[in-house]
């Protein structure tokens, strides 16, 4: 069901004088988040972006213009509530920095159904982050960008004025699900960012209930591809428990109202955004 994506496997040989060292890095298919060599040396360079130096390329600018193209693409569908899908959210190598990004999948201790369960170990793209990762902050400036914001009101009929931009980086491992849930009350706008491309969460995606909360749809997961909807009183979805290999990472974007009280998460607490 999903859009089609491939897994991101790449192999990148570094030569120094004659040493010849290959290394594979595999982006969303594991644990480690990490290098996997031959060498127990870790290499000098080329750096991946956001492990080194070679980040020039990350612009706010290109994740604005990226991200409205996705929005001016999106398909739409009615039932059981109006929702959106949006492919090639962010540019290649926003993407690639941003599913790289140095974080530990948390352990669940067997305890799943809510995020909140896990408060103590979860990841944003507040202020301390963006200053660390490059990605992290091209990604916070566009989505805050007023083009974006205008361009997401009006696509999606929804209304941003003094509204907050907070971005959680969600990392699921075997075990875990939620339950039907339908984000209304200080929550504006839902957009579920999906970044791992491993093969095997191509049946990941996110899953749609109708207002009885029965089961009756799901969403394509393909890495750069989301879902959106505007939080109601019908716009139950979920995660109904199945296998898992290694981590499904996605992004948790909204925007939410100055009722929310963690402002630590906010992207930009001292900054709504304005109409």
């Amino acid at each position: 069901m999903g859009f089609g994506g491939t897994p991101l496997l790449g192999t990148v040989v570094f030569r120094k004088k004659s040493a010849r060292i290959a290394l594979v890095r595999g982006y969303g298919g594991g644990l480690d988040n990490g290098w996997r060599g031959q060498r127990t040396r870790p290499p000098t360079g080329p750096f991946p972006r956001g492990r080194g130096e070679n980040n020039m390329a990350i612009s706010t600018e290109s994740v604005v213009q990226t991200f409205l193209k996705s929005v001016d693409t999106s398909a739409v569908a009615d039932r059981p509530y109006r929702h959106w899908n949006l492919k090639n959210c962010l540019p290649d190598d926003v993407l690639k920095e941003t599913i790289m990004l140095p974080f530990d999948a948390p352990d669940l201790g067997g305890v799943s159904g809510k995020r909140e369960l896990h408060n103590n170990t979860r990841k944003y793209f507040d202020a301390d982050n963006q200053r660390r990762y490059p990605a992290v902050k091209a990604v916070a400036e566009g989505l805050q960008d007023r083009r974006v914001c205008d361009r997401v009101a009006r696509h999606f009929g929804t209304s941003l004025d003094g509204s907050y931009l907070r971005i959680e980086y969600a990392q699921d491992i075997d075990g875990f699900w939620l339950e039907p849930h339908s984000d209304l009350g200080v929550k504006v706008f839902t957009l579920l960012l999906y970044l791992s491309p491993d093969a095997s969460h191509k049946e990941l995606g996110t899953d749609i209930y109708d207002s009885d909360k029965r089961h009756v749809a799901r969403s394509p997961f393909a890495s750069n591809s989301a879902l959106v909807f505007v939080p109601s009183d019908i716009t139950f979805h979920g995660f109904e428990q199945r296998p898992i290999q290694g981590v499904r990472k996605s992004v948790i974007i909204n925007y939410v109202t100055n009722e929310w009280r963690a402002r630590e998460q906010l992207a930009f607490p001292e900054s709504p955004i304005k109409a």
